[in-house]
């Protein structure tokens, strides 16, 4: 009886996903690469900061460059996930992207490191990101199936919570002990070995080329008309696009700020950045009771506001070294716990929504409108950080993010969308994908 029902439930019969050897591949893949990550997210700014004394406008450029490629590259990088192999384009993505980190130290071991080296770094590793990020989220739904993806999204948000919650600390004191360039050599490293992981994984049905007649521009049409006609998609596309230019404009002074404003060492930013972490863990633990308690929607909706709520609160960061230190702390608690609760369920609805024929083109064509912003935020974040300070930025990041959620709740249906069902059924985009077969 026992073995009867497994065989009916898939998701027992994975008895939880530890036991499907390619989700475990893919998760330590992308796990090990996530706490490399955290070193060059403190590294790459505080070399600019630091080493390089940047500006602020400077900063905004670097922030600008590296979502740049998501805006120019993402639509075609969502029909070569389509048509090509993921596997391969996951595994040569993050060969790309270890050699394109390892420039940071030779050249300053050659002593030829400057601004225009880290703009070169900070887009090369975003190309590598548009084409590698997309081809893994598609394959990894190949490999699971539709019924675990919330395991699976919650079991990777888990394992980016845990490289929050220590990848800050020991990037911290690498960067002190390393110096932030040669720290950014471990991150490189932490990409080939992702590569040399993922090849332990087989080829499987999905995984053969797919020939197709019409050309890419058609393609293209394709999934960019997939999401004007689903209205969860079309309303995540415009929300998400909008948030992203307060995130980069944040994301473009926030080390910065924390750096020269505050006047924190290297060790304290990752000792600080340790509570986001722990924030990020909390919200991958309460995500399925928030859930069920405000709704799928909702819950998406309090995520939205609540990073906005962080952005203030890293803004208010004043006063004593241990006063400064509690609010920005607090802030980066409040907004890493919100932004996983937002983006947990944005993933799970964007994968759920999305028929298999058309998951390569969406998933790209989602990332690239809802990163598309994003150049603009960074650049826009470091100008106004140049003329009205760091502090005004985040402030200004902070209010947009709160004023954003009620126009978000009034236009689209995400605040009436209690289940993840209701979103799937009836799903908008299946028309699209019959017309593609026929």
């Amino acid at each position: 009886m026992a073995n009867l029902f497994r065989r009916l439930n898939p998701t027992r019969a994975f008895n939880g996903l530890w036991r499907h050897g390619d989700f475990v591949r893919l998760w330590s893949s992308l796990t090990i690469t996530h706490f490399g990550g955290q070193i060059t997210f403190l590294a790459l700014p505080l070399t600019g900061a630091l080493l390089l004394d940047a500006t602020p406008l400077e900063m905004g450029v670097l922030t600008a460059l590296e979502a740049l490629p998501f805006a120019l590259f993402g639509l075609f990088a969502g029909v070569l996930v389509d048509r090509a192999p993921k596997l391969p384009i996951i595994v040569w993505s993050d060969i790309a992207r270890a050699l394109a980190l390892l420039a940071v130290p030779v050249c300053a071991w050659l002593d030829a490191l400057s601004m225009g080296v880290l703009y070169a770094v900070g887009f090369l590793v975003g190309l590598g990101t548009v084409c590698g990020w997309p081809a893994y989220q598609v394959f990894m739904t190949e490999r699971v199936g539709r019924s675990n993806l919330v395991e699976a999204n919650a079991k990777i948000g888990v394992s980016d919570s845990a490289a929050q919650l220590v990848g800050p600390g020991i990037a911290g004191a690498l960067i002190q002990w390393l110096t932030a360039p040669f720290a950014i050599l471990l991150d490189a490293l932490s990409f080939l070995l992702s590569a040399w992981i993922l090849r332990g994984i087989r080829s499987g049905p999905n995984d053969a080329p797919k020939m197709r007649a019409s050309s890419v521009g058609a393609e293209i049409r394709e999934g960019l008309s997939a999401i004007w006609r689903n209205a969860v998609l079309r309303a995540l596309a415009w929300a998400i696009s909008v948030w992203q230019i307060f995130r980069h404009a944040s994301l473009a002074i926030v080390v910065l700020y924390a750096a020269r404003e505050l006047g924190f060492s290297a060790g304290r930013v990752g000792a600080l950045w340790m509570l986001a972490g722990i924030g990020s863990l909390g919200a991958t633990a309460a995500i399925e009771r928030l859930n069920q308690r405000l709704g799928f929607g909702p819950t998406m909706l309090a995520g939205m506001l609540g990073t906005g709520v962080g952005w203030l609160l890293l803004a208010t960061a004043s006063g004593s070294e241990l006063a400064a230190s509690a609010l920005f702390g607090l802030g980066l608690f409040v907004l890493d716990f919100s932004g996983m609760v937002f983006f947990i369920n944005y993933l799970t609805l964007r994968q759920a929504v999305t028929p298999d024929p058309l998951l390569g083109r969406v998933t790209a064509t989602m990332i690239c409108l809802t990163v598309a912003t994003a150049p603009f935020g960074g650049l826009a974040g470091g100008w106004i950080a140049e003329h009205a300070g760091l502090r005004a930025t985040l402030l200004l990041a902070g209010l947009g993010a709160i004023v954003l959620v009620p126009l978000v709740a009034w236009t689209s249906p995400l605040l009436r969308l209690r289940t993840l069902d209701e979103a799937q059924e009836p799903r908008q985009t299946e028309s699209v994908a019959e017309e593609m077969a026929g």
